[in-house]
Parts: structure tokens; C-alpha cells; sequence
């Protein structure tokens, strides 16, 4: 996504907020829902699913592999899944030559298409090109590659673009999973169709944002997938069927997590409506982490309400687990009072953008004294005045660059398109809840 060469000028908040903000759909939970309804037996549904271009190039991506998505009913889509077996489209006699015009599959930026489509690819003999944003290219993919080159896929790359063809059996296979949770969500996704069924060994450090592992499990689960696993080490999916579902979408919390944390920075109150009382989102640890700040959050039958006394103090915390808020967490730290550390997230470096980097770049700018650590930020707050935000076109660090606009002047954000990425219309609705 280009930059606008204007840019867009941070609202600044004259007075507390007090809002109502419906947030879309899960985009974590949008693209599972879509791959298993793909991969499923019989014709399924999504409602409420996120309509954003991520989900845009993940539809885009199914419909190359083969599947039917009709989703002009923007309520709920429906999913007619790939021809089976899927093996069958792929032993044709196409050619899977270098020289061959494969199907291909633009990625954009988005992770979980270029880390859940190519073990579906995997599935045929066909050929299949994974191309993508340029910054898309500097996203870890070897861990995941690596693994389906054991199950005996024929991968060309290392990273965007590469090249998928199989068809794999399943088997074990043994992978490093610490630069990213979805290498496993990945091949967990479509281990019940590999013929032999699947075990994967995680050999490396910590595997990061293992509630997306779980969110995951979840999802296969409740489609009639046995999935045995141990401590988050190892993962074991029998082959068998993927059942239909109705899957209906919880709101993306980590979406949310801005809006609530607007309530703290202006001392205001928002509340995010259909918060679920039980939930497998990491985003849903932003609550605890606002508390402990000093604002005040309550649970009711209307969702979840957030009010701010307009200070709130640094603190230390670990977001390994949910290493997605870590851009709004730091935005928040670097208007809080003392000094704050966000720990566990060297991880992020290879997200949409190098996260700790850009943070550490762009609140210093804006006067914070905020440093990169081996694996987190240190943050000590100063005052800070207006200044170039530098989204690097990730919707999160707009988020970021948002947030601190709403009590510093002048902040002005290079790329706010990016938000569409999980929230289309993202600058009306911020613009609404400071009037």
C-alpha cells in the first residue's frame, strides 16, 4: 500500500472520549474459519466474518486452489470447499516445470495467506506461485517450507515469491517454530487431509503467541478433528474428514485494544460491544495489562467497558503471548507516568514490518526516550510534540501512531491506508470517537 505523500493529521482529543465502538470481525478467526470451510466435507458458512483485504487475499488465494466462496451477502459468506480429492486436480499431466504457468496466489502483506495456503498447495502435483508486497518478502517462511520439503513437497524459495507442488502424504516432520506460531497453525490446518495424517515436533526456543495455537486447535476441534499435543512442543492430527460448520465471528479484539486504550489515554470511557465472555483471541489480554495501568474495565451483557482517570502508570510486562498489542501497549507506555518494559517479543521483528525497530524509531522521534532491548523496548517517557509517523504500511503501527496523536500535537501519519488491512474505514470511525 503507497503512502500518501500528505499524510494524515492524528485527531487530538479536546476532551475525554465517550464512545460506543463496534469493531469487525476477528482476522485470526476469519482466515481459520475460511481454510477449514475450504478443506470441509460439505458446503459451509461464515458470519461475521472480517471483510478487509487480508481476508480479500486469503478469499482470492482459496478460490485459485479451487474452492467457491460467494460472498456478496457481506453477513454471512458461504463456502462451497475444494474438489475431492484434492490430489486429483494435480495429476492431470500439467506441467510442474519451472517453465510452467502455474495458478498463483498474491499474498499481499498478509501472513496467514503465505503461511496456511501452501500446505493446501501442497495437497496437488500442480504447481502453484506465492507472490507478494515487497516488504512481504523479509517475513520468515523457511521454517514452514523446510517443513513441507520433509513431507516431500518440491518448494523452489526460501521466501516470497516461491514455488508449491506436491502431493504430500503427511508423516513427521520436525521445524523451528519460534520465529512464528502460524508455521504450526499452518500445517495443523490441513494435517487431516494429508492421506498418513500428521505429527509435528517443534525444535527451537519458545514457540511466540501460542493462544493463536490454541485458537487454532480450537477451530479444528470443533469440526470433529482429534488434535493431541504436549505443551507446545508437539502436535498430532489423524488423517480423516473436516466437517461443515456455520461459524459465526467473534469481534478482533486486538482491534479493539486501541479503541479501549483511547478511554485510558484522555481519561474517557468506551465500550466495545459482543465481547466474549470466553475466548481464545490473545487480544483479550489487553484488559489485564489496562488495569494494571490504573484503568477500570467492566464485563456486562453489552460487551466490555473500559474508563480512564486520564493518568495511568508504566508497567512491565511480558507479551510473548500476545505480542500483537505490543504497538499499542508501547503508545500507551510512552504517555504513562514512570518508566515501562515490554519483554518477550524479539519475535515481532519479523512482522508485518521489524515492530521493535519501527516503535523505537518513531516514539523517539517524537521526543520519548524508547530503546530496542534484545527482546522487547525500554521506555521512559518525556514530553513529546508533533512529528512524521512512519507506519512502514502495517495497520498496527497505525494504530500506534494514532493513539499517541490523540495527546501530542501535530502527529502526522504517513500511511493510515493501511489500516484496512483489519478495519476499512478506520480513520471515520477514529475521527467519531474523540467528537
Amino acid at each position: 500500500m503507497s503512502s500518501d505523500s500528505v499524510g494524515w493529521a492524528a485527531p487530538l482529543a479536546a476532551c475525554p472520549v465517550d464512545a460506543v465502538v463496534r469493531v469487525p470481525g476477528s482476522k485470526s478467526a476469519t482466515a481459520r474459519a475460511l481454510v477449514l470451510s475450504a478443506l470441509a466435507v460439505e458446503k459451509g458458512a461464515i458470519s461475521g466474518g472480517l471483510a478487509a483485504r487480508d481476508t480479500d487475499l486469503m478469499i482470492g488465494g482459496l478460490r485459485a486452489l479451487g474452492a467457491q466462496i460467494d460472498d456478496h451477502d457481506p453477513e454471512t459468506w458461504v463456502v462451497d470447499p475444494l474438489p475431492d480429492p484434492l490430489g486429483s486436480q494435480g495429476d492431470t499431466g500439467k506441467d510442474t516445470s519451472p517453465e510452467a504457468d502455474p495458478t498463483t496466489i498474491d499474498c499481499g502483506l498478509a501472513g496467514t495467506v503465505m503461511r496456511f495456503l501452501p500446505p493446501i498447495a501442497a495437497l496437488r502435483s500442480a504447481t502453484v506461485r506465492f507472490i507478494g508486497d515487497e516488504a512481504a518478502s523479509h517475513r520468515p517462511m523457511e521454517p514452514l517450507l523446510a517443513g513441507l520439503r520433509q513431507l516431500g513437497a518440491h518448494v523452489r524459495g526460501q521466501a516470497l515469491p516461491f514455488t508449491v507442488a506436491g502431493p504430500i502424504m503427511g508423516g513427521e516432520v520436525e521445524i523451528d517454530a519460534s520465529g512464528s506460531s502460524q508455521f504450526v497453525s499452518a500445517l495443523l490446518l490441513s494435517a487431516a487431509r494429508f492421506p498418513h495424517g500428521l505429527t509435528i515436533h517443534h525444535h527451537g526456543g519458545p514457540v511466540p503467541s501460542l493462544p493463536h495455537i490454541d485458537m487454532t486447535v480450537a477451530a479444528l476441534e470443533a469440526r470433529g478433528v482429534a488434535v493431541t499435543h504436549d505443551s507446545g512442543r508437539s502436535w498430532r492430527v489423524r488423517p480423516g474428514r473436516i466437517d461443515a460448520s456455520h461459524d459465526v465471528i467473534e469481534p478482533d479484539l486486538t482491534t479493539a485494544a486501541v479503541f479501549l486504550a483511547a478511554a485510558v489515554v484522555t481519561g474517557g470511557r468506551v465500550t466495545v460491544p459482543d465481547w466474549p465472555l470466553v475466548t481464545t483471541q490473545p487480544g483479550a489480554g489487553v484488559l489485564d495489562i489496562l488495569v494494571r495501568m490504573g484503568a477500570q474495565v467492566e464485563h456486562s451483557g453489552s460487551g466490555v467497558t473500559v474508563t480512564g482517570t486520564g493518568r495511568h502508570t508504566g508497567v512491565d510486562v511480558d507479551l510473548h503471548d500476545t505480542s500483537e498489542l505490543t504497538p499499542v501497549i508501547a503508545a500507551l507506555m510512552a504517555l504513562a507516568e514512570g518508566a515501562s518494559t515490554i519483554r518477550g517479543v524479539a519475535h515481532i521483528r519479523g512482522h508485518e514490518t521489524d515492530r521493535l525497530a519501527a516503535l523505537s524509531h518513531n516514539l523517539t522521534a517524537l521526543g520519548c526516550d524508547c530503546r530496542e532491548t534484545e527482546d522487547g523496548l525500554a521506555i521512559r517517557p518525556k514530553p513529546m510534540h508533533g512529528g512524521r509517523f512512519d507506519t512502514k504500511a502495517d495497520h498496527r503501527m497505525a494504530h500506534a501512531g494514532a493513539l499517541i496523536g490523540l495527546r501530542v500535537p501535530g502527529v502526522v501519519l504517513n500511511d493510515v491506508a493501511c489500516t484496512s488491512k483489519t478495519m476499512p474505514g478506520f480513520p471515520n470511525v477514529w475521527a467519531r470517537i474523540i467528537r
